[in-house]
C-alpha cells in the first residue's frame, strides 16, 4: 500500500514546476501502478501549449477557471471545477487559466518524476519503457 500527503511530496524532489506550472507527483513511474498520478496547479494570465506525443493524460479540474483548445479542431471548451478532460488522441492543445486552476491528473504510461514539457510541448518518452518494477506481495 502507498500512502502519501500532499502536503509533504510537495517539499520533495516530486514536486516540479517549470514555465506557468507546478506539478506534485504523487504516484510515479517507479511506484508500480502502470500510471502516474499528479496534483498540478496552472497559474493565471499563462498560455500553455503542450501535446503530449508519448503519453495520455486526464485531467479533472478542482478549482479555478479557464479555457481549453484543441488545435486539431479549433474548438475551445470551457474549463471549471467537475470537468474533466481526457486527451486519448495525443490531442495539441492550449489551457488558457484565467484563474490559478487546480487540477488532479493521471498520465500513461506513467512519468518517471523530473519531466518538463520540451520546445513540442510534450514529455519525453520513457527511454527504458520495458523497466517497470515488479508487485509488491
Amino acid at each position: 500500500m502507498i500512502v502519501r500527503k500532499l502536503a509533504d511530496v510537495r517539499k520533495t524532489g516530486r514536486n516540479v514546476r517549470s514555465n506557468g506550472w507546478a506539478s506534485a507527483r504523487m504516484l510515479l513511474k517507479d511506484d508500480g501502478m502502470g500510471f502516474s498520478f499528479h496534483i498540478t496547479t496552472m497559474f493565471a494570465g499563462t498560455e500553455l501549449k503542450m501535446h503530449y506525443q508519448n503519453h495520455l493524460e486526464a485531467v479533472f479540474i478542482l478549482k479555478g477557471t479557464g479555457t481549453i483548445e484543441d488545435l486539431g479542431t479549433g474548438e475551445i471548451h470551457r474549463l471549471e471545477p467537475g470537468v474533466i478532460y481526457a486527451l486519448n488522441a495525443h490531442d495539441r492543445h492550449i489551457v488558457r487559466p484565467e484563474t490559478d486552476i487546480l487540477t488532479a491528473c493521471a498520465f500513461n504510461p506513467p512519468v518517471t518524476g523530473k519531466e518538463v514539457h520540451d520546445e513540442t510541448g510534450a514529455y519525453p518518452a520513457d527511454p527504458d519503457p520495458a523497466r517497470e518494477p515488479a508487485p509488491a506481495d
